[in-house]
């Protein structure tokens, strides 16, 4: 199955792309077929050929929990992605992890993806741990 890691950073872009690389790996070790997008840079990518979706944003401001606006643009712009499934995440924060997922999630239903898991990371390692254990199929 061909599966999506999509990820929009804010300021520390190196985090969240260690991340989504590791979730890659782990939904790579159940036999499908990966490919990473950066959401900040690649704007024209349609999502449409994908059969699961991985969106990941990092929080933009330290309390309030707000994610890049981007995301809702890329994701309404990026062809058909209504009733794809999903999974949602954000990396670890001191405050606002929550809200920002919140955030992302409630971007992501407006859209029409039908979300079936989300978490906060704290390391790769336990991203990749989680992508092992997803129900992709």
């Amino acid at each position: 199955m061909r599966v999506v890691v999509v990820f929009f950073s804010s300021n520390n872009r190196e985090r969240i792309l260690n991340l989504s690389r590791a979730l890659a790996r782990g939904v790579e070790s159940q036999g499908h077929q990966v490919d990473i997008v950066d959401g900040n840079k690649d704007i024209n990518t349609k999502l449409t050929i994908y059969r699961y979706i991985v969106v990941g944003a990092e929080q933009i401001s330290t309390l309030g929990g707000k994610i890049p606006r981007q995301v809702s643009h890329f994701l309404n712009s990026s062809g058909m992605v209504s009733g794809k499934r999903c999974f949602a995440f954000v990396p670890k924060s001191v405050f606002g992890a929550g809200k920002a997922l919140s955030r992302l999630m409630k971007g992501m239903e407006k859209e029409g993806m039908y979300l079936k898991n989300s978490a906060i990371f704290t390391s790769p390692q336990e991203a990749e741990e989680v992508a092992k254990r997803l129900h992709i199929s």
